[in-house]
């Protein structure tokens, strides 16, 4: 299920990690012993063991990593994930981090140098666009006063080059939760939870401000990682008429980016939908929802693009795999979603 270097196919995925950083000291050596990790009944050590059972059946020869390890004064999530890549003797061993933030829960690239280079290439339109670590301005609760809006994970933007010298650009995402944590009562709930549906829409608004940056420039583009949202996720969906993906996605027919799940989920309201997230309810079962996305621009679906979630229950291979299966439920309660093109 790894990349077929001969055939000049490029394995480029997305992993939200649940509380990678949690497995490691900090000077980046792992934690692989038996206290419990941030997953739910699962020590260190298991949690450490799937993961590299995933990465390295994954063979990608790029991953973006949501929640990555923390980057700050006293930890560095590069020397974490390289310590990481190095202990299950990964291709893609080298990691970049654009602008660390104060959450301890990076967003990151696992990269093979070997097939290609990589630089940390932020953007800024003062105008339409500012660089995705300052603030972007829009009014988001109609009172014709714009509100200061920030990433607290800002979007990590990567110029790739491959070994044919083509150019390829990258933008990890990890949106805002709509979540209302912190709520004691329902309408409390539903106010934290409006607001930060505001704040996602708006952070979404921003980052396809970028993306038509890109695509008036004809330059090849892969928006990927976790965006808190899909198309009828959520009852606020209707209040505010559509989701962040929906928005990011593209409404002009020339200028839309794509992505299959998103596609399914939007052409039908009933039926079979695909997931990249099963979270488990102390008190119920475990619930499912599609938030992690691979989205292309249109000059690539050209390029033969075949997308994959290894769901340890949807896909096929995943599941007849034990070992595989039971890694993937052990590592994140989040599943790779992962991109095979000939590039």
């Amino acid at each position: 299920m790894g990349t077929d270097l001969g055939s000049a196919r490029l394995r480029i995925a997305t992993y939200n990690v649940e509380w990678f950083n949690r497995l490691f000291k900090d000077d980046g050596t792992l934690i692989n012993d038996g206290s419990w990790s941030s997953r739910w009944n699962v020590t260190k050590a298991r949690q450490t063991e799937a993961l590299g059972m995933v990465f390295s059946k994954m063979d990608a020869d790029a991953v973006m990593i949501i929640e990555a390890p923390d980057s700050s004064p006293h930890r560095d999530g590069v020397v974490a994930l390289e310590t990481f890549a190095k202990a299950f003797g990964l291709r893609a061993n080298k990691a970049m981090i654009g602008f660390p933030n104060d959450t301890q829960q990076e967003i990151a690239l696992l990269y093979d140098p070997q097939i290609m280079q990589v630089t940390h290439k932020p953007l800024a339109d003062p105008e339409r666009a500012p660089r995705f670590d300052q603030d972007f301005l829009l009014d988001v609760d109609v009172d014709a006063k714009p509100d200061p809006i920030r990433w607290s994970k800002p979007p990590l933007e990567i110029e790739v080059t491959l070994p044919n010298d083509k150019l390829l650009h990258l933008i990890g995402v990890h949106a805002k939760s709509k979540a209302p944590h912190g709520a004691t009562e329902e309408s409390e709930a539903i106010r934290i939870s409006i607001e930060n549906r505001r704040k996602q829409l708006a952070q979404c608004i921003w980052l396809r401000r970028r993306v038509q940056a890109h695509l008036s420039k004809s330059n090849p583009l892969i928006v990927l990682g976790d965006f808190n949202d899909g198309p009828g996720l959520d009852e606020y969906e209707k209040l505010f008429g559509r989701s962040g993906v929906e928005i990011v996605l593209g409404e002009e027919a020339r200028n839309k980016l794509f992505d299959p799940h998103a596609r399914m989920v939007l052409g039908s309201k009933f039926g079979a939908k695909p997931s990249t997230a099963r979270f488990r309810r102390q008190d119920g079962p475990f619930l499912q929802a599609l938030l992690d996305y691979i989205m292309v621009s249109e000059d690539l679906m050209s390029h033969q693009p075949n997308w994959q979630i290894w769901h340890p229950f949807d896909h096929p291979a995943c599941f007849e795999d034990v070992t595989l299966r039971d890694a993937l439920l052990d590592a994140s309660d989040h599943f790779p979603v992962v991109l095979d093109i000939a590039l």
